[in-house]
């Protein structure tokens, strides 16, 4: 690790995804940590996450994430309509995911997070403010709201395509999600990215890494890193990943080294999906002629109402929120 990253960087996050607590033993997880605090300088207060599902965890489980150093808990709700779970094939049901997310408070959590699908097949309005109001009772922190996402080869796919089930379309999901900003916000939960959400102070550092443009390391297979202009990726075949490892001390499969203008368009578009752009801060790392390139189209989007610009910052409203992928692709 040590010789991909220079160890006077402070890293201050640390994040075990795809759902890892399905099959890896805790005492593994401790011996990366202490690993990755041997090989790297951990910030005290560093924010290390780790992803769950409703029946994956018990008390025994939260104990030994606890006692491994975690101390931040993701868990994948999703719904707290049977009807909905039942569709999306998940293991457990809504007392199951009530009952994890109390489990995590009462054995020493105080930092939970939860995520959310709206526009599920047949998901009316009612339906979805009933799983935020069920969510905003609860003892978490943080919401990430998600729309549902269609892949290309999937089985909901070629229901779909066999009109078998019906999306409903964008004007509905764009109503959806205005309605989540509107309703997550009334109830002190701060938006500070496009599906994100949290209570304050307790934005995810592993998320801010990215929408402020930070470094970042990524092991296993299929992760991708940052550090320094550099962007790099590893093998996704498992075999593939161990044999590199073996013959050359790594897994990368390619790299990049980004130009300027590619840095400028990232920066500037992960600022705009997250808190906002901070045009001296711009100024400051990339100069302001990116900015007077699209002046126009700003000041078109502000018209609009999509935008505010107020005190040198830039930020979507809930309406260019909404639209914040078709905003963007105009830039990058």
């Amino acid at each position: 690790f040590s010789n991909l990253y220079s160890e006077n960087r402070l890293i201050t996050s640390i994040f075990f995804g795809g759902g890892t607590p399905t099959f890896v033993n805790s005492n593994l997880i401790q011996k990366i940590i202490l690993e990755l605090k041997q090989k790297f300088t951990i910030s005290p207060k560093a924010e290390i996450t780790i992803e769950a599902n409703p029946g994956t965890v018990d008390e025994k489980k939260v104990h030994e994430y606890l006692s491994a150093g975690i101390n931040r808990l993701s868990i994948g709700v999703q719904s707290f309509n049977e009807d909905e779970l039942k569709f999306m094939t998940r293991i457990h049901d809504k007392k199951k995911a009530l009952d994890t997310i109390n489990l995590a408070r009462r054995e020493g959590f105080t930092n939970v997070s939860i995520d959310l699908i709206f526009n599920l097949p047949k998901q009316t309005k009612e339906m979805w403010i009933s799983n935020l109001s069920i969510a905003v009772g609860l003892p978490i922190e943080h919401i990430s709201a998600y729309s549902l996402m269609i892949e290309k080869g999937t089985i909901l796919n070629k229901m779909i395509l066999d009109g078998k089930v019906k999306i409903m379309d964008k004007d509905f999901d764009a109503e959806l999600y205005e309605l989540t900003i509107d309703f997550l916000s009334e109830n002190n939960f701060i938006q500070y990215e496009v599906s994100n959400f949290c209570r304050q102070g307790y934005e995810c550092k592993h998320n801010l890494s990215y929408w402020n443009y930070q470094d970042y390391l990524s092991f296993g297979t299929s992760s991708h890193s940052f550090v320094d202009g550099i962007r790099w990726w590893n093998y996704s075949a498992l075999s593939l990943y161990i044999n590199s490892i073996e013959t050359k001390g790594n897994a990368i499969a390619g790299s990049e080294e980004l130009t300027s203008e590619q840095m400028i368009n990232e920066f500037t578009m992960l600022a705009l999906r997250s808190s906002g752009l901070n045009l001296a801060e711009l100024k400051n790392l990339y100069g302001m002629q990116w900015y007077q390139k699209n002046k126009d189209y700003f000041e078109l989007l502000h018209r609009k109402g999509l935008i505010t610009i107020k005190d040198n910052f830039i930020k979507f409203t809930k309406h260019g929120y909404a639209i914040c992928d078709e905003i963007l692709s105009k830039f990058v």
